[in-house]
């Protein structure tokens, strides 16, 4: 009925905000038909390196009925992420300042999960899956479907309120709902992301070849950093915000208000001779709650390593 599904969808907007996200869209759960060719030629040309999971699930990836039978709906929300603490030390390793809190899974994991107590407590039962950043699920291409931004010349979701620093999250639900609709690209003539990227691994406005970035590199890539990357890490040990903190339109980004996100003063604190000197012990007492565990720490020296010898 039209207007339980506009009664529906106001709900679910209201009680995102009251959980803390900024920023919540609705899309129909239906195939990805613009992303699809996009995806597979990127596949076959390579560019995802060595992330071999992207290669699995093509069709659940790209039909969320796949992943969640009888799906109806795709919640996209936003979290800002964005702080303006700074690691004390300049010429310390650099890490993606999503790392400076609490791991971002958890945190958001249990705020979906509170979403989908709350909605069924107020509408009833809804059957469907809550998704952080841990499934095969295409979270930018549903955020801007559900109208939260634009994919920018660095592909990345950008809003005109917040910029880019937030984690994307999904509910995808089995309830009809009002859907939102996209919004316009507002890049513009603007290339300073691809400008500035140390490594091209923007191969063109609204092109990455995820093989190249040094996200991937930190983070996502298991064996040896190539000697493609050597001179190029512009210090950074783990993921890069380079792309992001260039972009004029995070001159829009609001400090977080998120308690789990505040940053880790041990983090922070961290000096050049601290990281040479990391222990495994200090590892796991200092990252114990941080993103920055994925990397593990032998990871975490392997990044140390290449950036000192480069």
């Amino acid at each position: 009925m039209p207007n339980n599904r506009s009664q529906y969808s106001a709900l679910i907007k209201k009680e995102a905000k009251a959980l803390g996200f900024f920023s919540c869209g609705i899309a129909k759960a239906a195939f990805l038909d613009e992303e699809a060719p996009k995806l597979e030629q990127w596949l076959k040309e390579g560019r995802h390196g060595k992330m071999t999971y992207m290669e699995k699930y093509f069709d659940k990836r790209l039909d969320p009925t796949l992943l969640v039978p009888g799906a109806k709906s795709v919640v996209s929300l936003l979290l800002n992420y964005h702080t303006e603490d700074k690691q004390h030390d300049p010429s310390a390793p650099k890490l993606s300042s999503y790392a400076f809190g609490q791991d971002y899974h958890s945190v958001i994991k249990e705020k979906l999960t509170q979403l989908m107590l709350r909605l069924r407590d107020q509408i009833g039962e809804i059957e469907g899956r809550v998704f952080v950043d841990s499934a095969p699920v295409m979270d930018k291409a549903w955020a801007k479907r559900a109208g939260l931004g634009w994919l920018g010349k660095n592909t990345n979701l950008i809003t005109k309120e917040g910029g880019s620093f937030f984690f994307i999250a999904e509910l995808i639900i089995d309830l009809e709902l009002e859907y939102d609709l996209p919004l316009a690209d507002h890049c513009g003539t603007c290339t300073a992301c691809i400008d500035a990227c140390p490594t091209d691994a923007l191969t063109a406005p609204y092109a990455i070849d995820g093989s190249k970035c040094i996200s991937y590199a930190t983070i996502e890539l298991k064996e040896a950093i190539p000697t493609s990357f050597k001179g190029k890490m512009e210090g950074w040990a783990f993921g890069c915000d380079i792309c992001q903190t260039v972009c004029p339109w995070n001159r829009f980004a609001q400090p977080h208000n998120e308690p789990a996100f505040q940053p880790n003063k041990e983090v922070l604190e961290l000096t050049l001779n601290d990281w040479k000197e990391l222990t495994e012990e200090t590892f796991k007492k200092v990252f114990q709650k941080s993103a920055v565990k994925r990397a593990k720490f032998s990871g975490l020296q392997r990044n140390i390593r290449f950036l000192n010898e480069a």
